[in-house]
């Protein structure tokens, strides 16, 4: 017959999905009644309506089936406020390996990477995204940060549609890809402007480190802002051990305007720069000809000015990711196979190596 102790054992292995946590040991577990091969028990919740509901439910009654039970009933409930508040201060408590605090101590094993450019428009935040959904299919644990903060566009790149859940005062990054992400865009409504100053800016973006609990990662991309302002020197400050690629076209002005970020990265903020992206490096005719749209030469002179390696060439060209209405559509990112993506793919093995 089943024990009541042989069904938490089981549950054990069963995590929250965004916590990356056992619900044995996050207490979700509760009123377990055995009945012959019948097992029914509550599932507490961190909050009502969470989004991974069906998948945790799933997952309970695989894990119970597996013992021998033939029937299993599952009812849903949610944590108290007070309860949330224990968990929140229990995610937070920078003692523990998977708390948020971590992420930014000595000892982290985070290899963090900011994407810069020097101006808009040369699809900076299209590498991010691509990078890091190549990085996680090398089975790497990935976070981005979109700090980008005037300009986020991460979250609509990647169809996310969700918001991030919010225990008490712990934020839980939405996942897209296998990739964890937190982006200003989730807390602003119907794509308003951000009006906000520097110093607000700078404030919201340490939040995101210290209020969100990403858990473990062994890279977290940072999609900074354009140029070298406000927004781009914070990220230096908070994270002097980043690493940095520098994105541009094959534009001779767009690379002349990137070196600036690369020097910043250089002279001012003693960042390692892993190399240069030369983005839209040309448009593949029908015939399979390469136009160069934007020029030639760009990215290969603005790596050997900076001193670093020119780690890819993107070429100009869609994904080609099928219906909008599809759940998993996105409209920015590459499938593994895409000629294009097997490029990211190079380019994730390549920043492997090199980090």
């Amino acid at each position: 017959m089943i024990t009541a102790e042989q069904v938490l054992e089981a549950l054990r292995g069963v995590k929250d999905p965004e916590l990356d946590r056992s619900l044995v040991e996050l207490n979700m577990i509760r009123n377990i009644q055995i009945d012959g091969t019948t097992v029914s028990l509550d599932v507490i919740l961190t909050i009502q309506g969470c989004p991974l509901k069906v998948k945790i439910g799933e997952d309970v009654e695989d894990a119970i089936k597996a013992l021998g039970a033939e029937k299993v009933h599952v009812t849903f409930g949610s944590m108290t406020d007070e309860e949330r508040a224990t968990l929140s201060q229990k995610l937070r408590n920078p003692g523990q390996q998977t708390g948020n605090s971590d992420l930014l101590s000595p000892s982290s094993k985070t290899t963090f990477i900011a994407v810069a450019s020097g101006k808009g428009g040369v699809g900076k935040s299209t590498v991010t995204v691509n990078l890091a959904v190549s990085l996680a299919r090398l089975g790497k644990k990935v976070g981005i940060i979109d700090a980008d903060i005037y300009g986020f566009s991460v979250p609509d790149m990647m169809g996310i549609e969700q918001r991030p859940v919010v225990i008490d005062e712990t934020i839980l990054p939405v996942e897209r890809f296998g990739v964890k992400v937190m982006s200003m865009g989730f807390f602003v409504d119907d794509n308003a402007p951000v009006v906000w100053r520097g110093p607000i800016l700078g404030k919201m973006l340490r939040n995101f480190f210290h209020e969100v609990h990403w858990g473990e990662l062994d890279y977290l991309l940072l999609d900074l802002p354009p140029g070298t302002g406000d927004v781009a020197l914070d990220v230096h400050q908070i994270i002097p051990q980043s690493k940095e690629i520098i994105v541009t076209t094959p534009h001779a002005t767009a690379a002349f305007v990137a070196a600036r970020a690369g020097a910043m990265a250089i002279h001012t903020t003693k960042h390692e720069l892993l190399g240069v992206v030369e983005n839209m490096s040309w448009y593949e005719t029908r015939d399979g000809e390469h136009d160069y749209v934007f020029g030639r030469g760009g990215g290969q002179k603005l790596a050997e000015e900076l001193q670093v390696e020119l780690l890819a060439q993107i070429p100009l060209r869609a994904p080609d990711n099928g219906d909008p209405n599809d759940p998993l559509f996105s409209p920015s990112i590459y499938d593994a196979e895409h000629p294009t993506g097997k490029l990211y793919q190079q380019l994730a093995e390549n920043v492997v190596a090199k980090s």
